[in-house]
């Protein structure tokens, strides 16, 4: 993460939310520190997508266009079945701050594994929370670290899209998180 800042909005739609992501690009912003997940509801009984580096992902499900322009845009992408939330497509950074704190061994708290990726980077977690319901009910969170000007200029552009929710967060270091986990393995 660049200076440990990042903004995090709240989209109730895919079109909102993909639009927002050209917006910040057309801006100039670096794709590689922008995220988005999602809950993909329409995940029908078969397989959503497949990735591997050089190949093309077979199948999206019915959001194939937002998925397929979204993951081509955006650096590292990942889908999770996660218990409590299903299927969730992830793109960006966070799907490295995902498998980081998985690899600790403890989700904490009975966070899923998107809320422990937030919270291993600071985010707080009331906020987790939050983020971990607009999935539930079928939101898109955008997220956006930076420098403080990065993530300041972010914010503007954000709040421009009307977003159902934005917040900044200044993320201190995770030593919250780092004292769950250690009370946790303890």
């Amino acid at each position: 993460m660049s200076d440990n800042n990042v903004v995090v909005a709240i989209y109730d739609t895919h079109e909102e939310a993909e639009k927002t992501v050209r917006t910040l690009h057309d801006a100039g912003f670096d794709m590689k520190e922008l995220s988005i997940v999602a809950k993909n509801p329409h995940a029908e009984e078969h397989v959503v997508g497949f990735y591997n580096t050089g190949d093309r992902v077979a199948h999206w499900g019915k959001r194939g266009a937002f998925w397929g322009s979204i993951w081509g845009m955006l650096f590292g992408a990942a889908f999770f079945a996660i218990p409590g939330l299903g299927p969730v497509l992830v793109a960006g950074p966070l799907v490295s701050w995902i498998v980081a704190a998985l690899e600790g061994a403890v989700v904490v708290g009975g966070a899923s594994a998107i809320g422990a990726g937030l919270f291993s980077i600071g985010i707080p977690k009331d906020s987790v929370l939050e983020y971990e319901i607009a999935i539930k009910t079928d939101q898109f969170l955008l997220l956006v670290n930076g420098t403080k000007a990065e993530v300041s200029r972010a914010r503007e552009i954000i709040a421009s899209t009307n977003p159902a929710a934005v917040h900044v967060h200044s993320l201190q270091g995770s030593g919250e998180y780092e004292r769950e986990l250690a009370l946790a393995k303890s």
